[in-house]
């Protein structure tokens, strides 16, 4: 898998910037993720950038968002692993419970993005540079904040061997690395 090439099959079917960015992010997270757990973090990478592949096309159907992107990504000829990672971080359109470490990081990887990033966009600079870790902690807490975040799928980091804090710091690091690309 190329990664231009990814971008670019990203980019001819995802036209909103704010999704396109939580894409980035993602990718970043998942370099970050693999690389702690000694996995293939290109392999991650590049999956967490196209894991939203057909969420436009699927006007966020969560029934048919993943299965959509399935079809697109076998016409490309991206590896089988790829797909059901990509597949399986919507439990609610594949039907089967994530058991896989890749599933796994893939769907807390792509939700601690937006609990991220909704803290960010609380402050008043709306930088990553202000947000600390245990700020993300907190608010994860907080049932009336970024209620659309599921709580529990970050918390999966956990079962891939990856302590909440830990996993926090990493993928607040991860952001931060590309935070100009993300508009934070």
């Amino acid at each position: 898998m190329d990664r231009e090439k990814t971008l670019e099959l990203l980019k001819s079917r995802v036209k909103n910037e704010n999704m396109i960015r939580h894409c980035l992010a993602t990718e970043a997270v998942m370099l970050a993720i693999g690389a702690r757990l000694g996995a293939d973090a290109q392999l991650w990478g590049l999956t967490g950038l196209i894991h939203d592949l057909d969420v436009e096309l699927t006007e966020g159907d969560i029934s048919r968002h993943t299965l959509e992107a399935e079809k697109i990504l076998r016409e490309h000829n991206y590896a089988d692993e790829v797909i059901e990672a990509v597949k399986m971080h919507n439990e609610a359109a594949s039907g089967k419970k994530r058991e896989d470490v890749f599933h796994k990081a893939l769907a807390a990887g792509e939700t601690i993005t937006g609990l991220i990033t909704a803290t960010a966009l609380v402050y008043p600079d709306k930088k990553l540079a202000s947000v600390k870790a245990s700020s993300v902690l907190k608010r994860m807490k907080d049932k009336r904040f970024a209620a659309s975040v599921d709580r529990g799928i970050i918390m999966e980091c956990e079962q891939i061997g990856i302590p909440i804090a830990e996993f926090v710091e990493l993928a607040l690091n991860a952001m931060r690395g590309i935070s100009d690309q993300l508009g934070l």
